[in-house]
């Protein structure tokens, strides 16, 4: 059964969509940007929002029993080609060897963002009547 994940202490939107969905011990976050607890573009220079989004994902994979450790794949959306190698130094505060699997797509907000990040996790435990 899929579960539709939200809560108070979690990021959200205004937008149509849940900040994650589970199925078993497989979570899928959705899209996470530089946006305040009311889910509020935050106008940042490229670390800021990164920074933001990143603690953002945080935020949603560990309230749902998961972490940075159990990224199977990332999604990173960069607007501006040339954030590339700052996204990467920065990617590297996040994560260490093995990676997980990773997209990444450059010029795609046209100026509205600069970082989006979603991801698929693995769930350390799970609440399901499997």
């Amino acid at each position: 059964m899929i579960e539709h994940l939200t809560s108070e202490n979690l990021p959200s939107s205004h937008l149509p969509f849940s900040p994650a969905t589970a199925l078993g011990n497989l979570l899928f976050v959705s899209g996470q940007a530089s946006v305040d607890s009311e889910g509020n573009i935050v106008t940042d220079t490229f670390e800021g929002e990164m920074r933001r989004s990143m603690e953002n994902l945080r935020k949603i994979l560990e309230g749902n029993g998961s972490s940075f450790n159990n990224i199977l794949q990332l999604r990173a959306y960069v607007d501006l080609p040339k954030d590339l190698p700052e996204f990467n130094r920065i990617y590297l505060e996040y994560f260490d060897k093995p990676y997980p699997s990773r997209t990444t797509i450059t010029t795609c907000f046209g100026g509205i963002l600069k970082f989006e990040v979603d991801c698929i996790a693995v769930r350390n435990s799970t609440e399901t009547s499997e």
